[in-house]
């Protein structure tokens, strides 16, 4: 097989039955290469992703989709990156030498199209990056998801704007809670966040994403459905009803409440709520 099959040669497609044959023919050659290669566990290689990657490839379509989802498909099964590039090298040395014997080829990933270790790495980071960022997704005192949740959950929402021809700002707003307690000492500080914590999710308890900032912010992704300022007069009164029960937290200065509009990119959010995490 020619290794510019890897971006489609333009052929129409052929019959499942056609490519059987060949696709186990080359599921092997490619297993053999990546064993060789060092793939740490044998059996881990074979994935539905792998038959995806070589029927597309048989059928003379494009394989880029099928190997984006091969890489997705690797770190989920916990393959790290350079396994994963090693992996792809293998099917590359493969396509490139079709005449050498049971696979015994010499994969070098510098010599992989760029174009294909390029999707694939990102596709792996796609879910890599977020196993990560939730690994650990709740503040240990208040018991909100963190700033890292929060960043995932604008990504979806700014993906789904795009997907829909419309600005997340057409659908959302950052609600965000501010906190003085720059004249407050001891466990009443820390008491603060956590009753500032129990009145965000009293009143945002449908479904909105809520997070703690830092040690004394907090945030709401809310919908623009109108409610918004309703909502915000509600909290306020939660949160003096909440914090007046403490004497060091009943004098502190009124909690600063405010309604953020998204700006148009993810990035931007993102450095938003960095900017709102350090006031």
């Amino acid at each position: 097989m020619d290794v510019p099959a890897l971006f489609g040669n333009g052929e129409p497609a052929s019959s499942p039955g056609d490519v059987d044959t060949p696709l186990r023919t080359l599921r092997a050659r490619w297993r053999a290469a990546s064993m060789a290669a060092g793939w740490r566990f044998p059996s881990d290689w074979a994935l539905p992703e792998v038959d995806a990657v070589c029927a597309a490839l048989l059928r003379g379509g494009r394989a880029e989709v099928a190997l984006a989802g091969l890489g997705r498909a690797r770190a989920a099964a916990g393959a790290g990156l350079a396994e994963t590039l090693n992996d792809l090298a293998a099917l590359h040395a493969v396509l490139a030498e079709p005449d050498a014997v049971d696979g015994f080829v010499a994969p070098d990933p510098d010599a992989t199209p760029a174009r294909l270790l390029r999707l694939t790495a990102l596709a792996w980071a796609d879910v890599a990056t977020d196993q990560i960022a939730h690994t650990e997704v709740t503040d240990p005192l208040t018991g909100l998801p963190t700033a890292a949740y929060l960043r995932t959950r604008l990504g979806e929402v700014y993906r789904q704007a795009e997907r829909d021809e419309r600005a997340a700002a057409e659908e959302h707003l950052l609600l965000v809670v501010s906190m003085d307690f720059s004249g407050v000492a001891g466990w009443s500080r820390l008491t603060g966040m956590i009753l500032v914590a129990d009145a965000i999710r009293a009143v945002f308890d449908g479904g909105e994403s809520v997070a703690s900032l830092g040690p004394s912010t907090a945030a709401a992704l809310v919908p623009r459905d109108g409610r918004i300022a309703s909502r915000g007069v509600l909290l306020r009164r939660e949160l003096n009803e909440r914090l007046s029960v403490d004497a060091q937290l009943r004098d502190i200065e009124p909690a600063r409440i405010s309604i953020v509009r998204l700006p148009p990119s993810h990035h931007g959010a993102c450095e938003l709520l960095g900017k709102h995490s350090r006031s």
